[in-house]
């Protein structure tokens, strides 16, 4: 099944599939495709030139670099960019901060902030979990005391995902500790070359070095660098959360990696040579593959209903639901990915040297890198519990 475009639509779609598949470096666009890391240096260039287009931040208000586009054209520039196996901006800047500057904070600090975010001349970092308050992000401790001109930062971020290469961290900050916790908490936005901020990578159980923890000693925050007002940024964590979670549903690259499969599917042989059986052909394989496409296709179409009915730029409720089903199936396509390479997905180690394909290699790193995936954005526990509350009426 296929989404039926106007004459127009259907000439943006091109347009869009032009752009990505000849103006991203090709070098870039193969790393994606392999699902290798990309370095901070192609993250950068690849933002800059969606950037300089006028794609990198199409959800943000016109005036700021934003797109008057439909739902439908949001989604079509969001699903030919993953087609095409270009990264998509970063979230950080892109789905997070800069529409929570936009949306909530002062002139001057739009002015500042939200150009050099939507060019990637600021990279910026997360500063929302800590070791106590995860899930249950109320009950974080990192305190702000007003001491004149400035606040005093002091305590302790973690799982703040590529901080390493962060430039400045917006944080979450209890600035009134004798209210309900969600009362009292406020949103900062700190440079990380300030004294007293320290990054400490976290190496993954694959090995990697993507999350990192942030530590805060005394460290002083001008007070123009608060975002909205004094203990109101529970509501602006909602917002950006909210805004995460359609993000986090990544149905262009999921729809991507399994058509992937499906090639690395029909390159595996079974049987004799004469056969000329591949894995494509077992039933069990193709019976698993088109289930997940099917699920694929109906959570795309869940997305373009949430967010044709987002209001105000305020993300749907039901973002839950494209959060615990996005991820789902993302974790899904990684374990299928596993299974399909077989005995080669415990390669990892093996070098570029080794004659078994990189994708079997790199199945069982991705699969646990991804494990992460019902977690963040809010777990998915919370995510039935939201779904439970504010769809079910439960």
């Amino acid at each position: 099944m296929q989404l039926a475009l106007s004459a127009e639509d259907a000439e943006f779609r091109d347009e869009m599939r032009t752009f990505f598949t000849t103006k991203i470096p090709q070098e870039i666009r193969d790393a994606v495709a392999d699902r290798r890391e990309l370095t901070k240096d192609q993250i950068v260039e690849s933002m800059r030139i969606l950037n300089e287009a006028g794609l990198a931040v199409p959800n943000w208000p016109t005036e700021w670099g934003g797109q008057d586009w439909s739902p439908l054209r949001r989604h079509i520039w969001h699903e030919e960019m993953q087609r095409a196996y270009v990264p998509v901006p970063l979230a950080f800047n892109a789905s997070m901060i800069g529409p929570v500057i936009a949306q909530f904070a002062t002139q001057e600090m739009k002015e500042k902030f939200l150009p050099p975010t939507a060019n990637l001349d600021i990279w910026w970092a997360q500063g929302f979990s800590e070791p106590d308050a995860g899930s249950d992000l109320a009950s974080l401790r990192t305190s702000a005391v007003l001491d004149g001109d400035h606040y005093v930062v002091n305590g302790q971020k973690t799982w703040t995902t590529l901080g390493q290469y962060g430039d400045w961290i917006f944080t979450l900050v209890r600035t009134n500790p004798d209210v309900k916790k969600q009362a009292g908490i406020s949103l900062l936005l700190i440079d990380m070359t300030t004294p007293g901020v320290e990054v400490r990578p976290i190496e993954l159980i694959d090995g990697g070095h993507e999350v990192n923890e942030v530590w805060f000693e005394d460290v002083r925050v001008p007070v123009e660098n608060l975002v909205g007002e004094e203990n109101k940024a529970w509501d602006y964590a909602k917002f950006l959360l909210g805004n995460e979670r359609v993000g986090v549903a990544p149905v262009g690259a999921t729809k991507r990696v399994l058509a992937q499969a499906k090639e690395w599917a029909g390159s595996v042989s079974v049987g004799s040579a004469e056969e000329g059986a591949t894995l494509l052909d077992d039933p069990l394989v193709s019976t698993r593959i088109a289930e997940l496409e099917n699920e694929l296709l109906a959570l795309e179409l869940t997305a373009l209903r949430v967010v044709a009915n987002s209001a105000d730029g305020k993300p749907h409720p039901a973002s839950s639901v494209l959060k615990l089903k996005g991820t789902e199936l993302q974790q899904a396509v990684t374990e299928l990915v596993v299974d399909l390479a077989g005995p080669a997905s415990i390669a990892s180690g093996a070098g570029d040297e080794s004659d078994l394909p990189f994708w079997a290699r790199h199945a069982t790193p991705v699969y646990l890198n991804f494990r992460k995936a019902s977690i963040y954005g809010g777990s998915n526990e919370v995510q039935r519990q939201i779904i439970a509350r504010t769809i079910l009426g439960l």
